[in-house]
């Protein structure tokens, strides 16, 4: 009997989310040839002349570069650069696979004599790689349990929050955004992108999307609070790389605490600005509910009581999420000099936190007699690999750039056309760079362009790098304007609830708003946190 009823519940989960499956890292896309294997990249779909395109313009645009005189740069940067300019093109056009073209650049800096493979190919086994091993398995442990599910509909079923068009609004982005704490992006959408169709199935007159335009903003909500969940480290692969690059490249640690600190408030605000676009574009407060809290009290008793899974993942996730911002409170309260943080620094990084987790939640059982654990193998291996070469690569091509001098070069010339001789301006600059770049490109592919650049033109003005990666890391994670951007952005636009000019509209809006909310945000909360 209990394995009808673990059969049933995983039926139940199955059917709220969709065809596709949902993908286990921020910009992960389903293959469409192999199942079960996720690639982090650029939503799909691209055209197959612009990818033939930019698979040619890639090596000739490296081969231009090589014949240019480049006055400056050493050697070894020169071809650096010309690397540089071909994987960018290779993102930009998606000609490859993400991942692959991280893997490219690798082959080309070792083999052209821009680095030895010991350098290139450390950066893919750096501490922070492991650190999104292990909460990518956690994450997975979340979905198969089907714990976020239910952490959805808990919320859900609260009657003030469905009781009009707006507040369902701000309900459906406060579920997305926590979710996408944790999980990636991609698959909160996924989640979510159900639970959506079948609220606005009983909101009547509201939910027709023939009659109303309240259909778009809760599509268009999904996947903007699943994109603004900056909060903490591991939401987005930018926010590590900001880490992992500020530590490596500016000589300065971040911890989790210091992370959380200035960037979920960012996040908080965020979502409210998302939903007064939205609740002003397309809320509707005098449409009625109709059945819709009928709807949710169905999809809750299908949910059943909870499983010894859920219980176990709750767990994990709460003793990890401590042991993860403890060092950094006691750091604050005290100083980073005190036993405790000291002591978690040396034996209990956080990479070795989440390592801890993943293994944890492989050793406590579901069913003892049947040798049946929280999580198996097969499930953890669907972590997205595609999202940790492409990291890797990112960083790897990152240290590259500053330790040649290319960064420090690229950086010459940006301040040259910007202007930017202090802080907050450079700030600026970053995060209109990241906005820019992710609206065409990976956020991860676009961090790791960005934010080493922005930490070399730190450095030479003698300023503080902190703002200026953070707002390149927040910036990168940000794209809203069209379908390509974001695989977020490609479901709800898949929904065919989401016209391409209201997401263009929309999204050119919030990039706007949005860029000025991180500037001003960074320029209060970096100095109270002490990161200037």
């Amino acid at each position: 009997m209990a394995a009808v009823a673990r059969a049933r519940g995983r039926a139940d989960r199955d059917r709220l989310r969709p065809d596709a499956g949902a993908p286990g890292a921020h910009d992960a896309v389903q293959h469409p040839g192999a199942p079960g294997l996720v690639t982090e990249g650029r939503a799909g779909g691209e055209e197959p002349r612009p990818r033939l395109l930019g698979l040619c313009l890639g090596p000739l645009l490296f081969a231009a570069l090589l014949l240019t005189p480049l006055p400056g740069l050493s050697s070894r940067a020169h071809v650096l650069a010309g690397i540089f300019a071909w994987a960018v093109v290779y993102w930009m056009t998606a000609a490859l696979p993400l991942a692959v073209t991280a893997l490219l650049a690798s082959v080309l800096a070792i083999a052209l004599g821009v680095a030895p493979a010991r350098t290139v190919l450390a950066p893919y086994a750096d501490p922070v790689i492991f650190l999104f091993i292990g909460s990518f398995v956690i994450a997975a442990a979340m979905r198969s349990s089907g714990l976020d599910t239910r952490f959805a509909f808990a919320l859900l079923r609260r009657d003030w929050a469905t009781r009009t068009p707006r507040r369902l609004l701000l309900t459906v982005g406060t579920i997305t955004c926590a979710l996408s704490l944790w999980v990636s992006n991609t698959a909160t959408t996924a989640i979510m992108l159900p639970v959506g169709r079948g609220l606005l199935r009983g909101f009547g007159p509201a939910g027709d999307g023939a009659q109303s335009r309240f259909p778009i903003g809760l599509m268009l909500m999904l996947t903007w609070s699943s994109s603004v969940a900056v909060g903490i480290p591991v939401g987005s692969p930018p926010n590590l790389i900001a880490i992992e690059m500020v530590r490596e490249l500016g000589g300065r640690r971040l911890t989790f605490f210091d992370w959380v600190a200035v960037a979920m408030p960012l996040t908080v605000l965020m979502l409210l600005l998302s939903w007064v676009i939205l609740g002003w574009r397309y809320g509707e407060p005098a449409a009625r509910a109709g059945d819709v809290r009928a709807w949710i009290a169905a999809e809750r008793a299908r949910l059943g009581p909870w499983r010894r899974a859920e219980v176990n993942v709750l767990v994990v996730f709460g003793l990890v999420a401590v042991l993860w911002m403890l060092p950094g409170a006691v750091a604050a309260v005290t100083s980073p000099e005190a036993a405790l943080p000291r002591f978690f620094e040396a034996h209990l990084p956080e990479s070795v936190i989440a390592l801890a987790g993943a293994v944890l939640l492989f050793c406590l059982p579901t069913d003892a007699r049947r040798g049946e654990f929280t999580i198996s193998w097969g499930e953890a291996a669907r972590i997205d690999w595609g999202t940790i070469l492409l990291f890797g690569g990112g960083l790897s091509l990152g240290h590259l750039m500053y330790e040649t001098g290319l960064a420090a070069a690229v950086g010459r010339a940006l301040v040259r056309v910007s202007g930017a001789q202090d802080v907050w301006a450079l700030t600026a600059v970053a995060i209109v760079a990241g906005i820019l770049l992710s609206e065409t490109s990976s956020n991860t592919a676009s961090a790791s362009v960005v934010i080493p650049v922005m930490i070399a033109v730190a450095a030479g003005l003698g300023v503080s790098p902190v703002p200026p990666a953070l707002g390149a890391a927040l910036g990168a994670s940000f794209g809203f304007m069209l379908p390509v951007s974001t695989p977020p952005n490609a479901i709800v636009y898949g929904s065919g609830l989401v016209p391409l000019r209201e997401m263009v509209r929309s999204g050119i809006v919030l990039d706007i708003l949005g860029a000025l909310l991180i500037w001003l945000g960074l320029r209060v909360l970096a100095p109270l946190a002490g990161l200037v």
